[in-house]
């Protein structure tokens, strides 16, 4: 018996969803971590485009030495593509967004559409960790709004990745005990931050 489209495309989604380890947590990290994301993202545009107008201007994310966004968006780094960093940002994490409202309504997404997302924020958490070591080790100051950037992009990679190797076997322990791998990657970040600048961390104690 022949299928039609739309009732194969409808059996494809219920098998890409079957089986998935984490029903509650994934839409709604897709869809919080999403718009976070996206507000960061969007609000470093706008920091961007004020300081494209105005050279001497000082982003509100500018607090110290360190933690100082002007010192990043005025780098190479920041616009790697050729643009801004932050419209890449803001175009995934609205894709982000809406793909985790679209799970909270009901929605089941076909196989290939999980591997789009997979390769999507494959690309934003190898990009997010080349901007980490260019922040620490080249530009040498940290930007408050991309670092929310880099802290919702981790999970969302870990996590959609979990969800895409759910059948492995190898997969089940890490999915057992997800949130120690997610934890020390967040631990070594933290930990070469604090390593990176105790220069500076060590005069306000």
């Amino acid at each position: 018996m022949q299928h039609s489209p739309a009732e194969s495309l409808t059996e494809e989604a219920e098998e890409a969803e079957a089986g998935d380890p984490f029903p509650r947590l994934l839409p709604w990290l897709l869809a919080i971590g999403g718009l976070a994301g996206l507000a960061a993202a969007f609000t470093l545009s706008v920091e961007k485009i004020a300081l494209l107008k105005d050279p001497a201007y000082v982003p509100s994310c500018s607090l110290n030495p360190v933690l100082s966004c002007g010192s990043v968006m005025n780098t190479p780094q920041a616009e790697a593509f050729g643009f801004p960093n932050p419209l890449l940002g803001v175009a995934g994490f609205a894709i982000v967004t809406t793909v985790g409202v679209a799970l909270l309504a009901g929605a089941a997404l076909p196989r290939w559409f999980w591997l789009g997302l997979q390769a999507g924020v494959t690309f934003g958490v190898v990009f997010v960790h080349w901007l980490i070591y260019q922040s620490l080790y080249v530009i040498g100051a940290l930007c408050p709004y991309c670092m929310v950037v880099w802290a919702v992009t981790v999970p969302l990679f870990w996590y959609v990745t979990l969800h895409n190797l759910r059948r492995l076997r190898t997969a089940q322990s890490v999915i057992e005990y997800h949130a120690v791998p997610l934890t020390l990657w967040f631990l070594a970040v933290i930990a070469a931050i604090g390593v990176r600048f105790w220069s500076y961390w060590s005069t306000l104690l």
